[in-house]
């Protein structure tokens, strides 16, 4: 009993097992998983389960898949396939059709106009308990099951649309990554091309420095404005 409280608590305590993952305890396991992988042919050792290990190694190695698919975690339950629970699980009334159901034109249900109703209907109930509240009390306990049925419903219709809500973000946050791929593409180009015009203005400037030294170290009837082509000719 006093394990249960520690497992459940806020802060529980270490596992006592920690004390059995020591250096030399480390060292020895990889030595054994790498002979286990040597013997059956794997190439990554860290794949290698071992059969037969001492009793102060057992606890170094992971132990094995659940075969039901559930494990507990400090006093809660989860299970290797995450599935959304029925409401007929937990014997909540559905006050909303089944997705697999289709109304009379054979078209799936408005989730929204689901929402809004249950959304009405939770507001129309919270008001039918106040007024019971304050007239006879004792027979709120059936409208307060019927809120916590509403507030179910309502929960439970926003979880159906979690894997939606997922893939819209991941679409979401690859559309941005493009974009800004994109831009940052548009920027290098746009520096690309501005260093190209600066270096042809460079390249410019420097032969007509060269052409007027030229026609300067001529002298006479040229001079710095003389012609282009007599001094290329010359």
């Amino acid at each position: 009993m006093d394990e249960e409280k520690q497992i459940a608590s806020t802060w529980p305590p270490p596992p006592p097992f920690w004390k059995a993952f020591t250096p030399e305890n480390i060292l020895r396991i990889d030595a054994l998983r790498k002979e286990a992988a040597e013997n059956s042919g794997l190439q990554d050792s860290s794949n290698a389960r071992l059969t037969s290990l001492p009793r102060e190694l057992r606890n170094l190695q992971p132990p094995s898949e659940p075969e039901d698919g559930e494990w507990r975690v400090f006093g809660d339950k989860y299970r290797l396939k995450d599935e959304l629970p029925h409401l007929e699980d937990g014997e909540i009334r559905r006050l909303f059709p089944d997705p697999d159901e289709r109304d009379q034109d054979g078209k799936h249900f408005d989730r929204a106009t689901i929402l809004k109703r249950l959304a009405k209907s939770l507001l129309l109930n919270f008001l039918e308990l106040t007024g019971l509240l304050a007239t006879s009390p004792e027979a709120a306990e059936d409208k307060i099951t019927d809120l916590r049925d509403l507030f179910i419903n309502f929960h439970h219709l926003i979880n159906e649309y979690r894997p939606h809500q997922a893939r819209e973000s991941l679409i979401s946050m690859m559309q941005s990554q493009l974009d800004r791929t994109r831009a940052e593409t548009h920027a290098i180009r746009d520096a690309k091309d501005k260093a190209e015009r600066v270096l042809e203005g460079l390249s410019s400037l420097t032969i007509e420095d060269q052409l007027n030294d030229r026609a300067l170290e001529k002298g006479g009837a040229h001079g710095p404005d003389a012609d282009v082509w007599d001094l290329l000719l010359a």
